[in-house]
């Protein structure tokens, strides 16, 4: 004779089924609204205001000057450094989460540095680090085309032999920037970060014991919601395998926590301009190199930027 249950025994099933279901979908949504939140964090880092200017700090001349974006879609604000009778200019692509002052670098000893090698310097601010009408940070998709201003702007002032100094995001920026422009002489690229699923889960996890899918599946979902950009509208397949036609000084660290230096160390491999060079640190931090090694940082850069000034000078003739 078949078992048959109970009104009263089936009744309390289905409400553990219920229950269970309930208790579920809570999780889930919970598990969604936490990827909502780091994305929105992601879109929007918390950043300084100024606090100082080159003058003040390193008692450099200097004008406020703006432009547009390469591709008109804001206008960008910064300060220009002049070096007499120069038309060499170096430009700083500052990284994620700070201004153009970027202090723990400190930005303003590399600026005086730059400008007592008889460099004009363009210090600027990114879409996410403006004083005023701020936007979200895009991985690069945006600060590109504002990087392309900038560098479109310093030509405009008579800039011949045009470098681009990043860290950080700003860096990748600039590998971004550099598939578009024939303008660029040269990069020197510090703590070198490209935003890419798996330096995105690597930054992920330092922060909380989230699993790798579906947690990037989640964000690509939302990112685009938040800032308007997908991970697979920033060209880091292309980034990674480019021989850029300009050369490229790498310099990372080892216990960089933020872009392990085997990014680093790949880029670099790419590039065949015999000027193209890596420096990885034993023990130096994500951006924290030139303040760990100061004098080996300005001296290998000095004489980066001498071989670059050569090699131009030699190809002018």
């Amino acid at each position: 004779m078949a078992h048959v249950l109970s009104p009263r025994r089936i009744k309390f099933r289905h409400i553990l089924i219920s229950l269970g279901m309930s208790v579920l979908f809570f999780f889930i949504f919970c598990f969604i609204v936490l990827h909502g939140f780091i994305a929105w964090v992601l879109s929007n880092p918390t950043v300084a205001p100024l606090y100082s200017n080159p003058k003040l700090a390193k008692n450099m001349e200097y004008e406020d000057v703006s432009f547009q974006a390469l591709d008109n879609s804001r206008t960008m604000h910064g300060w220009y450094i002049p070096a007499a009778g120069s038309n060499k200019t170096i430009v700083f692509s500052h990284g994620y989460g700070a201004n153009r002052e970027e202090t723990w670098i400190p930005m303003y000893d590399l600026a005086h540095f730059a400008h007592q090698l008889n460099f004009n310097v363009l210090m600027f601010d990114y879409g996410f680090a403006a004083q005023n009408s701020k936007e979200v940070a895009t991985g690069g998709k945006k600060e590109a085309q504002q990087l392309l201003g900038a560098i479109q702007y310093v030509k405009q002032k008579g800039a011949k032999e045009i470098v681009v100094w990043g860290f950080s995001m700003g860096a990748g920026t600039a590998l971004q920037a550099g598939l578009k422009t024939h303008d660029v002489s040269a990069m020197i690229l510090d703590s070198t970060f490209l935003l890419e699923p798996d330096t995105l889960y690597h930054n992920l996890k330092q922060q909380l014991p989230l699993p790798e899918h579906p947690s990037l599946e989640i964000l690509e979902v939302l990112l685009p919601v938040l800032n308007g950009t997908s991970l697979r509208q920033i060209p880091y397949p292309e980034v990674k395998k480019e021989d850029y036609p300009f050369p490229i000084y790498f310099i990372h660290g080892t216990e960089d926590e933020k872009a392990p230096y085997p990014i680093a160390e790949k880029l670099a491999a790419n590039q065949t301009s015999p000027i193209s060079g890596v420096w990885i640190v034993q023990g130096a931090h994500h951006e924290l190199i030139f303040r760990e090694h100061s004098r080996e940082y300005l001296r290998r850069v000095s004489t980066f930027l001498a071989q670059v000034n050569a090699s131009l000078s030699q190809a002018a003739k």
